[in-house]
């Protein structure tokens, strides 16, 4: 008795229910809203994740290369859409979506809103070159208007540190995202401005989605770097990052080290180029003397002049007196000048707090602000102390008045 019934493998109706879905041209390149859920950055490049809504989850992956034209950091909870096609994974016998495209739900509306204030200050002339300030040379003190406690003022700090350590630092504690982000920034630089206490100000963050940025994109941001007197470096994000308050400021540096670099000279290469500047003097000075000597040791050999003889053996001696005199009067200042600038180092360098934190000392901070007298904590106020390499939280049990 022969078997009449169909019988077919599972790949095969995989296989064929993939060829379906395949087939429907509304299914090759749709778009779709929801909420990222069960997310996985796989080690090879590839994301993982679940997107879902009031009533359903559907499947989906985006392979390496789509992944790299991404905008934002997606995460479980971003909302977003996505484009791409509807398939099945046949080893897995479940069908997902293909994502070829993805940007967080609402980043449309950013973006409008960042092309419209960018058009709206330059047709005020708001980044023309020439209203631009020229960043000081030399500066003594620099402002910087960050978040105390990201990764970017740690960067600026050991760069400035590095290249030019004499260079006095202060740090403006601000929010650098979520709500009341760019007034706090806004303050910073008018804080700046109103104690005239800086040469110039940095102001940014480390890197993140545009979201994470935006408040470098608010109108009130860009017209207090605009306002400023004080010139104003803008260091916001990664190097692909461009924010309004970039087009505005006096420089834009792509990253927050990066300004740093731009703020302060190096000191190495400078102190190159003195002791360069001072073989080159003395090689110079040499030569015009030499030339002088064979000068007068030319005329002084010619017949109506032998009788100048003494006379010039006289000048080419006092030449010699003369040229002895200059280099050690030029030795005399450069050390002079090397000691004072020395003893300058050293102060500056007992007046960082960076200095004062390595010999065993913190600083308190109570909400962002800095701690002076045990008047400002009450018994059970959390607090936090620097030290020169981390934070410590810490809650007041008990406060004791030395006075």
């Amino acid at each position: 008795m022969s078997d009449s019934r169909r019988i077919a493998t599972v790949s095969q109706i995989n296989n064929y229910i993939k060829a379906l879905l395949d087939q429907m041209p509304v299914l090759q390149n749709i778009w779709i809203k929801g909420e990222i859920s069960n997310f996985k950055r796989h080690s090879s490049g590839h994301l993982y994740l679940t997107l879902k809504d009031g009533g359903a989850v559907l499947k989906a992956v985006m392979f390496r290369n789509a992944a790299a034209n991404l905008k934002f950091d997606p995460a479980d909870g971003t909302k977003v859409l996505a484009r791409g096609r509807i398939s099945v994974y046949e080893a897995g016998g479940q069908y997902q979506m293909y994502i070829e495209e993805m940007e967080a739900d609402g980043l449309g509306d950013l973006y409008a809103k960042f092309e419209a204030l960018k058009k709206q200050l330059s047709e005020e002339g708001l980044f023309d070159e020439d209203r631009k300030k020229p960043i000081p040379k030399f500066p003594e003190t620099i402002g910087i208007v960050t978040s105390p406690t990201g990764a970017a003022i740690r960067d600026m700090i050991n760069v400035i540190k590095r290249r030019c350590p004499m260079v006095k630092v202060i740090i403006y504690p601000c929010l650098v995202q979520g709500e009341n982000a760019a007034q706090s920034i806004a303050a910073g630089i008018k804080y700046f401005n109103e104690n005239k206490k800086v040469d110039v100000i940095i102001s940014g963050r480390g890197g993140g989605s545009i979201e994470d940025l935006w408040a470098f994109n608010e109108e009130i941001t860009a017209r207090s770097v605009v306002a400023s007197e004080i010139p104003v470096i803008s260091a916001v994000g990664h190097e692909v990052d461009f924010t309004i308050c970039d087009f505005v400021a006096d420089l834009r540096a792509p990253t927050p080290s990066a300004a740093a670099e731009l703020a302060v000279p190096d000191i190495l290469e400078l102190r190159k180029f003195t002791d360069t500047a001072k073989l080159r003097m003395a090689t110079l000075l040499r030569n015009k003397l030499d030339a002088q000597v064979k000068h007068f040791e030319l005329l002084s050999s010619r017949s109506s002049l032998r009788q100048f003889d003494r006379v010039l053996s006289d000048k080419a001696q006092t030449i010699d007196a003369l040229y002895d005199r200059c280099v050690l009067s030029y030795k005399n200042n450069t050390d002079s000048l090397n000691e004072k600038f020395k003893a300058l180092c050293g102060k500056l360098s007992a007046l960082s707090p960076i200095a004062i934190f390595e010999r065993g000392y913190c600083s308190a901070q109570k909400g962002g602000k800095t701690i002076s007298s045990i008047s400002q904590i009450e018994e059970g106020d959390n607090i936090s102390l620097r030290l020169t390499d981390g934070e410590i939280d810490c809650s007041v049990n008990q406060r004791r008045s030395l006075i």
